[in-house]
């Protein structure tokens, strides 16, 4: 496949998301609004690819997307090694993410999980665990949304099974967030 291929590839997995989820994905906007508006946080997280972007979504928060402002309060679990490894050596990779949740989970925070395949049991328990301590549960992931799909309040599911496409739309998806968030609250 050419990239001329792969561009209209993408063009149209964004116009099916765009048409099937725009207004949950407001939905979820709005709600993360209000959850920051109030001093509440985002926790984001994903494995791979997606941690990279739960790293740049958060620093974008914290920092800017496009202008200088107030930071807004964002927190990737993807970045403290000491804890990703204790965590991964003493229990297991399994909770990786939910003791960060156990540990800086507020009712009232925003857990934001990046997951193309809906299925990496990390994402799953760390989900459940926001969900016990009462935190709003956003899901992005591919097509259908996986074991995800049935334990998030909004799932942001992109119409793929392609893992980079997938990932390409949350990109967007989260420069999207990040952009309208600090349109918002700035």
């Amino acid at each position: 496949m050419n990239y001329q291929d792969l561009i209209h590839q993408y063009v149209k997995i964004l116009e099916g998301f765009f048409a099937a989820k725009s207004s949950l994905f407001e939905e979820v906007l709005n709600l993360t609004t209000e959850s920051l508006k109030a001093g509440h946080k985002i926790l984001v997280f994903g494995n791979g690819g997606s941690a990279a972007q739960a790293q740049h979504f958060a620093a974008e928060m914290v920092n800017k997307f496009l202008k200088i402002r107030l930071p807004l309060k964002a927190i990737s679990l993807t970045t403290d090694t000491s804890a990703l490894t204790s965590i991964s050596n003493d229990i297991s990779f399994e909770h990786v993410f939910s003791r960060q949740i156990e540990a800086f989970g507020e009712k009232g925070d925003v857990a934001l999980a990046l997951s193309t395949s809906g299925n990496s049991l990390n994402v799953l328990k760390a989900i459940d665990a926001a969900k016990e301590k009462e935190l709003m549960t956003v899901g992005f992931t591919g097509r259908g949304g996986g074991k995800l799909a049935q334990r998030v309040d909004y799932l942001l599911d992109v119409p793929s099974e392609s893992t980079p496409r997938i990932q390409e739309a949350h990109l967007l998806l989260l420069h999207l967030l990040a952009q309208e968030l600090e349109r918002r609250l700035s």
